[in-house]
């Protein structure tokens, strides 16, 4: 369920919405993922937790690579016909409700990299910031296949730092095998 949510919903939406978007030129798909992400890539031997337990910061950190590796492959595959995808961390907005049923998010960070430094929490205009210079600003027209966090594109990953964009979340083969595994579990 949260992959579906995560990612197929939105995969399905902007898949379904390919014409309208080619039609309209320059579009913009912005992705909305998490630096939880460089918390685990996608197991695709069992991407619905079928055969292991199921842990919900495991799957929630496979549904946010899955964010970026969307962006990858969308780019990859309609930048010619005038669509572009981007992908971004909107950082730790407490204004919001999405938490509420994730426990201690608090202390997510801590779970994941005991040792990493600190995050700080962002207001809802900050935590936007980044969608809306994706989304519309002249800087990022034909600009595609990235990852942002802070109004910048992210550097790479460090460890015992939750910034940064994961090596695995660029990969092309993993990106190109979730597109169609996204096909075919939404045509099943």
């Amino acid at each position: 369920m949260q992959f579906a949510t995560n990612h197929l919903g939105h995969f399905a939406l902007a898949t379904g919405l390919h014409d309208a978007l080619a039609a309209a030129g320059n579009a913009r798909i912005v992705s909305v993922s998490s630096v939880g992400h460089v918390n685990g890539g996608i197991d695709f031997d069992d991407i619905h937790f079928e055969r292991r337990p199921y842990d919900p910061w495991v799957a929630y950190s496979q549904s946010k690579t899955a964010n970026i590796l969307f962006a990858v492959e969308a780019n990859k595959l309609w930048a010619a016909a005038g669509i572009t995808a981007n992908a971004l961390n909107p950082g730790r907005i407490p204004t919001t409700n999405l938490g509420r049923y994730a426990g201690d998010v608090a202390n997510a960070p801590a779970a994941f990299e005991p040792n990493s430094t600190a995050v700080s929490w962002k207001n809802t205009e900050q935590g936007a910031a980044t969608s809306v210079l994706l989304a519309a600003s002249p800087l990022l027209e034909a600009i595609g296949g990235r990852y942002f966090e802070d109004c910048n594109e992210a550097e790479p990953h460090q460890p015992g730092v939750r910034r940064g964009v994961a090596a695995y979340a660029f990969d092309p083969g993993a990106a190109a095998r979730l597109w169609q595994v996204s096909i075919d579990t939404l045509v099943s």
